[in-house]
């Protein structure tokens, strides 16, 4: 006798059931298109991805419900097919369970239960499902422009159900440093010589003490890891620069104009700013939605994310992220969600939204 699932584990499966690697995300869309549709829903599927907007009674502010459709490529390990999901002890395996289709299914049914006649007393609730959050080309703020103004948000993101009320922000540099390129046999013949790997090298042991001294009270320390090197021209020659890529994972603490600032001010290298539109996040103090979430999860656990996501573009909301699913299973192989947690997503949003909108 085959096993019935709730409906939100049903559209699940159809999700992770259709690839959606980043800039491939059609079907998926047209697939959540139609579902919506058929419930009823407008429902609006464009280059910025499926926008889906329920009305209250009367007006008021606007919630969003904020993820995304796009995953990661599936990468080696799987000892399941990524793309066929399978449900074994309560959890449901397959690319993108987790990061984020759970979130969007239980968003989406979240959408339907408010759109019953009175379920929404006041303004409107909107889900956007973006497109390419997983890379550089993220289709969310095209999508935000498209809503208009948003007064709270949710970003659906594996969260455990618990809140994240602060979120560190991204920033990649390029520490490059100059030197002299020569013989290595004659490196050492006089004063003026300066390889640049050594003085690259030094800069990188400075570095961990260059963002020191303002911690954040949630995220701590802002950090700057080097992640890639890049030097050489010849195995006997000194190269004339050497380089390294610093993946900077910011707080609210610093700007990111001050963290460039002080790295000039302190290291010997070239800063070259490569990216800097991913600003840290944090849950405003006094947050009416955050207080409303914690009436209905009085348990869960309010933290500070390390990843980043759509919430960047949010960052003046009064937002934060949650959603079902474990953050440390993004991106790995054999991803899956705990199926419990899917349904409970499913029924918190759904409360959260008539309870702020009524």
């Amino acid at each position: 006798m085959a096993l019935t699932w709730p409906a939100e584990v049903e559209l699940l499966r159809d999700l992770v059931a259709t690839p959606s690697i980043s800039g491939a995300e059609e079907d998926a869309g047209r697939l959540v298109e139609e579902t919506v549709r058929a419930w009823g829903l407008d429902v609006v599927r464009d280059d910025a991805g499926v926008r889906v907007v329920v009305e209250g009674a009367r007006p008021g502010p606007t919630l969003a419900f904020i993820s995304h459709l796009d995953v990661v490529p599936p990468g080696a390990g799987w000892t399941r097919d990524p793309f066929r999901p399978s449900i074994e002890e309560g959890r449901l395996y397959g690319r993108g369970s987790g990061d984020a289709k759970a979130s969007v299914a239980a968003m989406l049914f979240a959408a339907w239960g408010a759109s019953a006649r009175g379920a929404l007393g006041a303004g409107r609730l909107a889900v956007l499902l973006g497109y390419g959050e997983e890379t550089r080309h993220t289709s969310m703020p095209v999508a935000l422009e498209r809503i208009g103004a948003v007064d709270a948000a949710v970003v659906g993101e594996p969260t455990n159900l618990d809140f994240a009320v602060a979120q560190r922000g991204l920033m990649m540099v390029d520490l490059v440093a100059r030197g002299d390129q020569r013989h290595a046999g004659y490196a050492a013949e006089d004063g003026t010589f300066t390889n640049s790997v050594v003085a690259l090298a030094a800069d990188l042991v400075r570095l961990p003490r260059v963002l020191s001294g303002r911690p954040h009270p949630i995220l701590g320390e802002a950090t700057a890891t080097p992640t890639m090197l890049e030097a050489g021209v010849s195995r006997n020659v000194t190269p004339p620069s050497a380089r390294a890529v610093l993946d900077i994972r910011s707080t609210p603490a610093w700007s990111h104009g001050e963290i460039a600032e002080v790295m000039r001010e302190r290291l010997e290298s070239e800063v070259v700013v490569t990216s800097d539109r991913l600003v840290p996040c944090e849950t405003p103090a006094g947050s009416r939605i955050l207080a409303t979430a914690a009436g209905i999860r009085p348990d869960a656990r309010h933290y500070g994310s390390p990843t980043c996501s759509d919430w960047v573009f949010l960052r003046h909301a009064d937002a934060f992220k949650c959603g079902p699913g474990t953050s440390q299973r993004s991106h790995t192989a054999d991803e899956h969600v705990d199926l419990h947690e899917v349904t409970a997503a499913r029924l918190f949003y759904a409360r959260l939204a008539r309870e702020y909108l009524q």
